[in-house]
């Protein structure tokens, strides 16, 4: 329960360890796995005290046990080995300080850290961490490379000799950490976290030169390999050791076999790719020259062509063939007027021919009555009645006397022969 306290009714600092002893107290022996960072065996003393630290985080915690606890493991356990310790909680309330008396000691052993390492594996690979399509391409000509790696090693020569040696005008941003032991987790997580948010680097190259299983065991944590997993820039782990690959090959974005490896694998050699340069423009100037070639030839047999040897001559064939037209057309239309002005001369003839003008022409007249009807029978008119007759020069008055005879068959009972017994 939580205690009731203010300022005017606090609690004296010795109940407040008092009352830490006792929830601590409560929770009983554990099982704690952790690293040994210090190991203190005083001769004559028969309590040994080390501190075991968090191979992931910087965290530690004192722990003491009895010379014949730690004397059961001292030959295969030191400074730097992992081991899982049963111990129980105290608190030292005269000064405040958590530690563990250890009752029981085991060293963890390879074979169990590699078993455990599969089955973290497997789970991270579950969680496509691992995965084919998570992996980035590298850029071609990093401008900004960024190296994790131990201060002064072989490996930060060799990625920065080789790679400087292939491209001089590459750089780096070289974050020196601890590649093994109790402090490389978080401190290469940390630098690999910088490198990531440097708007610079193009590449991050993590690089250690082997070594044993226990050494690498850093680059096989899960919180590197989660941070490695996170980045936005392409991570190359370039390890170096070949028998057994930690976890962070297999979730960086390349795998490099050496340092060396992956000063090649990043950045490009000058001469390889001015070599290839001078090969492509070769080849492209093979490629331009074997087209010219071929259109010159189809040009070639383009231009001798009729139409293109001699263009003149299909203008003269069209020209000739025009005029030809042109002359059968002049002729065909000239035949045509000349039938039709023949036949429109002899319709004239007809219609002239056929005309009533032309009858009063050849003498007759034509006798009409004050209304106008046309006199076509000797009965149809009366002595002493008036009519006017019509000729060919015009027109007079006439007057009957008497009746002729019928007119002869076949003659047009329109036109009249002149009587000799009219008078005007």
């Amino acid at each position: 329960m939580a205690l009731n306290t203010s300022p005017e009714a606090p609690l004296p600092v010795g109940e407040v360890s008092r009352l830490i002893g006792r929830w601590i107290d409560r929770l009983g022996a554990v099982w704690v796995e952790g690293q040994i960072t210090q190991l203190n065996r005083r001769p004559g003393a028969g309590v040994v005290f080390l501190t075991l630290r968090d191979p992931s985080h910087d965290i530690s915690v004192a722990v003491t046990c009895y010379r014949q606890t730690f004397d059961a493991v001292a030959d295969i356990v030191s400074e730097g080995a992992r081991v899982v310790v049963h111990a129980k909680p105290e608190w030292y309330a005269p000064r405040g300080q958590l530690s563990l008396r250890a009752a029981e000691i085991k060293p963890v052993g390879v074979g169990e850290l590699l078993a455990r390492l599969e089955q973290l594996k497997k789970s991270l690979a579950s969680e496509g961490l691992f995965a084919a399509e998570r992996k980035r391409p590298l850029p071609f000509l990093p401008q900004l490379i960024g190296l994790v790696c131990g201060r002064a090693s072989a490996a930060e020569r060799d990625v920065l000799e080789n790679a400087r040696h292939r491209w001089p005008a590459v750089r780096f941003e070289v974050r020196n950490v601890p590649v093994q032991g109790v402090h490389a987790v978080p401190q290469v997580v940390q630098a690999v976290k910088e490198l990531d948010e440097h708007e610079g680097v193009d590449v991050i190259v993590v690089a250690r030169g082997g070594g044993s299983v226990e050494d690498l065991l850093p680059f096989s944590d899960e919180q590197l390999v989660r941070a490695v997993a996170s980045c936005r820039t392409p991570v190359v782990s370039a390890i170096g050791h070949e028998p057994d690959s930690p976890l962070l090959d297999l979730v960086a974005d390349l795998r490099a076999s050496t340092p060396t490896d992956a000063a090649k694998k990043v950045v490009p050699d000058v001469g390889e790719e001015y070599d290839r340069v001078r090969l492509l423009q070769d080849r492209a100037r093979r490629a331009v020259g074997i087209h010219l070639e071929r259109e010159e030839r189809g040009l070639d047999v383009a231009m001798s062509r009729p139409s293109m040897a001699h263009p003149h001559r299909m203008i003269d064939d069209r020209d000739e063939q025009v005029t030809a037209l042109s002359e059968r057309s002049r002729r065909t239309l000239g035949h045509l007027l000349d039938r039709a002005d023949s036949e429109l001369t002899h319709t004239h003839a007809r219609v002239v021919a056929l005309s009533p003008a032309a009858t009063l022409q050849r003498g007759y007249a034509v006798l009409q009555r004050p209304d106008g009807h046309v006199v076509r029978a000797p009965d149809e008119v009366t002595a002493g009645e008036a009519l006017r007759a019509r000729v060919s020069g015009g027109e007079f008055a006439v007057e009957v006397t008497g009746a002729g005879p019928a007119p002869a068959p076949g003659a047009d009972p329109e036109v009249q022969e002149p009587a000799g017994g009219t008078s005007p």
